[in-house]
């Protein structure tokens, strides 16, 4: 695969300030296809000074040309989606048709929406005897992850840029060539120099330096809740914004009056989304307990169909691998009865797990309080609706879920009493322009739409 030796920063690439690597693997064979520099607290500190350097200008740019932007940006995105599917399968082992559909397609839309949202964005009102001025934030350290890695990076970099502020994106260290090709499409789009910049490195090293930068004004970071405790507590000390999109246990609800066969399949597809890597995955199945032995049986013979190394793809890494692993072990050591799948891995090589169904999951249960990140579902029984709810709210998440109600009026009435951020009802298609974002220790600040927008936003009131 091919790889920058450099950071992009300041429109060019630049060397690295230190020699230190980092080995790119591909989860499905194991075998290393590119390295990376391993940026530094002086690679950081460089890519700052261009976006502080570059952020006036931007964001004294109109609306509308910071719209252009972002529209050739999107535009550059769409003529390079084949290029950046293969590379989202090569690093991330996402099967090539997730990689076209999703991890490709859905980007595209995003930034599209974002330029749209630029030039028709309202960024001044009259209050009375006021005008009010929403005004860029200023320079944003983005820090992404590595489960949706075009995806996690436009959706902070169009924002930001629609707002008119300046970025410096850290990647995850595991999918750092999608990263790579977002700047030469940035480049190509002809962002002005300073405005997007790039530093590859470990998070406790480039992206600490990051969120601990005196020159970056809000930091958005997508990842665990413990990585994003710890940079709230970062920003807090120097009283800096933060927007943390952080982890999910998501409760799939299935009413006694669902289509019982469509909400299982359905959503057994969403946790096998991804490999089960999606921080939003509806991983805690809630079944009525007269219709319970026949949800465990069509969840294990949906999850049948999900062949790893075929519909499935690896784990991003070995420790992934291991981790998941452990909690099916857990599982198991904790009485959850195994009804597909198990800690067994299915291939000798490659970070595989096996796609795997939990019954008899008690909601005290480690498997049905903590985030696996991996393919495994855990399907619970509720005596009563206010049990279902007691149930799908007592997590200390609240990131996303689902309900399924064969009266739509009836799973409406239900999700509005949800602990949650987002909730589809009977199966809901995914919406670019819907905030995303959780309640509880599943972050802070929300994400696409113009609700993303106005993370980037703050407010000056000029009175008369």
């Amino acid at each position: 695969m091919k790889a920058h030796d450099g950071m992009y920063i300041g429109g060019q690439w630049r060397p690295a300030a230190g020699p230190d690597t980092i080995a790119v693997v591909n989860p499905a064979d194991e075998q290393v296809i590119a390295h990376v520099p391993a940026g530094t607290a002086e690679d950081v500190d460089a890519a700052v000074r261009a976006a502080r350097e570059a952020f006036p200008a931007w964001a004294a740019t109109p609306p509308a040309e910071r719209a252009a932007r972002i529209a050739a940006l999107r535009d550059v995105l769409v003529a390079r989606k084949d290029e950046i599917a293969q590379t989202v399968t090569a690093e991330l082992g996402a099967p090539l048709a997730l990689s076209q559909m999703v991890h490709a397609g859905v980007p595209v839309l995003v930034a599209g929406s974002y330029a749209e949202l630029a030039a028709s964005y309202s960024f001044e009102e009259k209050i009375g005897n006021s005008t009010v001025l929403l005004e860029p934030v200023g320079v944003v350290g983005a820090i992404t992850p590595w489960n949706y890695p075009l995806h996690q990076v436009v959706a902070k970099v169009a924002p930001a840029l629609a707002a008119g502020c300046t970025v410096v994106l850290k990647p995850a260290e595991d999918t750092p060539l999608t990263a790579q090709l977002f700047a030469e499409a940035a480049h190509e789009a002809r962002l002005p120099a300073g405005v997007f910049n790039l530093v590859t490195g470990l998070g406790p090293v480039a992206g600490q330096a990051l969120a601990a930068h005196e020159g970056v004004d809000l930091v958005s970071f997508t990842g665990s809740t413990a990585v994003g405790k710890q940079i709230g507590a970062t920003a807090g000390a120097a009283v800096k914004r933060v927007a943390l999109e952080l982890g999910g246990k998501s409760a799939n609800v299935i009413l006694p009056s669902a289509d019982l066969a469509k909400a299982v399949s359905v959503g057994i597809a969403n946790v096998m989304s991804n490999s089960g890597q999606t921080c939003s995955a509806w991983t805690r199945m809630l079944v009525h307990k007269d219709q319970y032995d026949e949800a465990v049986a069509l969840a294990a013979a949906a999850v049948a169909k999900y062949v790893p190394g075929e519909r499935v793809g690896p784990l991003v890494n070995a420790k992934q691998q291991q981790r998941v692993r452990g909690y099916i072990e857990k599982g198991v050591a904790e009485g959850a009865r195994l009804v597909a799948g198990g800690p067994d891995a299915p291939h000798e090589t490659g970070y595989y797990v096996s796609p795997t169904v939990f019954a008899d999951v008690t909601e005290d249960m480690t498997i049905a309080q903590e985030e696996i990140f991996g393919p495994v579902v855990s399907v619970l029984k509720y005596e009563d609706e206010e049990d279902a709810l007691r149930i799908a709210n007592g997590t200390v998440y609240g990131l996303a879920g689902a309900v399924w109600a064969g009266d739509e009026a009836e799973a409406v009435a239900f999700a509005r009493r949800m602990d949650t951020g987002q909730v589809d009802i009977n199966g809901g298609r995914f919406n670019p322009l819907a905030p995303f974002g959780g309640y509880k220790q599943s972050g802070v600040g929300r994400e696409l739409g113009s609700h993303g927008l106005s993370e980037y936003l703050q407010t000056k009131s000029l009175q008369f």
